[in-house]
């Protein structure tokens, strides 16, 4: 399972109405605490992968950038993550980058693993034209029983989360803050919510009178991207609420 966030200048998510996602803000798959997070903790654990950088912004800022994403979830009032950064270290990264030919390894590395920047022929296997659309994506690796079908050991109607792979497109101009580009703190910061099993949310339209594009609301979790946004609050907040409120007694 797959979930993206897309430049707004692109208009791939249709002509008029470009998304309108509703509902719970929950993915269908979220991790389980106990027994079945790989490094035996309930806490959250992420690495960066400092071997692919960014074509346009240092390792150093691109690093911070990123970590600065994972601390604002992090600082959500509601939950208690414990979310905690394992060191680089130079280990390959990427179940979906290796499956998909561009390295990587099958290992657990970490619960989010944000896998670096990738060439815009990985984003167009995901979806025609994605070199040119997708900014980010995050993938979702369940663990699934003998005949392969999703496990869900605590009967929450959601498949087990085994990790959570984050990828950047090295196709587009990136930046560390300041403009020009695409800011990578609130791409990643869109991302993690995925990495934390939120949804997309919001809805885009362009009036037609005068060409604008409009966000209804305008959230981190929109389908796309609409300038730097670097605090979780509203619905935002609310979706990441509603999943991990309760953690670790879901």
């Amino acid at each position: 399972m797959a979930e993206y966030i897309t430049s707004g200048d692109s208009d791939e998510m249709g002509n008029v109405i470009f998304f309108n996602n509703r509902g719970n803000k929950q993915l269908s798959f979220d991790f389980v605490p106990g027994s079945l997070q790989l490094d035996g903790t309930d806490a959250v654990t992420y690495y960066v992968d400092e071997t692919r950088p960014s074509g346009n912004v240092s390792v150093e800022e691109s690093t911070s950038a990123i970590v600065a994403s994972m601390d604002t979830w992090e600082a959500a009032s509601c939950s208690e993550l414990g979310i905690t950064r394992i060191p680089s270290d130079g280990r390959p990264t990427g179940f979906y980058s290796a499956l998909l030919g561009f390295g990587g390894s099958f290992s657990y590395v970490a619960d989010v693993v944000h896998g670096g920047w990738l060439p815009g022929i990985f984003f167009d296997r995901l979806r025609p034209n994605g070199s040119r659309s997708i900014l980010g994506v995050t993938f979702t690796i369940i663990y699934v029983d003998g005949n392969g079908n999703p496990v869900d050991t605590n009967n929450d109607n959601k498949g087990d989360v085994a990790w959570r792979e984050i990828y950047y497109n090295d196709n587009f101009t990136w930046s560390a803050g300041a403009s020009p580009g695409f800011d990578i703190e609130t791409v990643s910061l869109h991302e993690v919510g995925h990495g934390l099993s939120q949804a997309h949310f919001g809805k885009a339209f362009r009036t037609t009178s005068n060409g604008k594009l409009h966000f209804s609301p305008r959230a981190v979790m929109n389908a796309t991207y609409s300038g730097v946004q670097t605090t979780v609050d509203g619905t935002d907040n609310a979706g990441h609420c509603s999943i991990w409120g309760n953690w670790p007694k879901n």
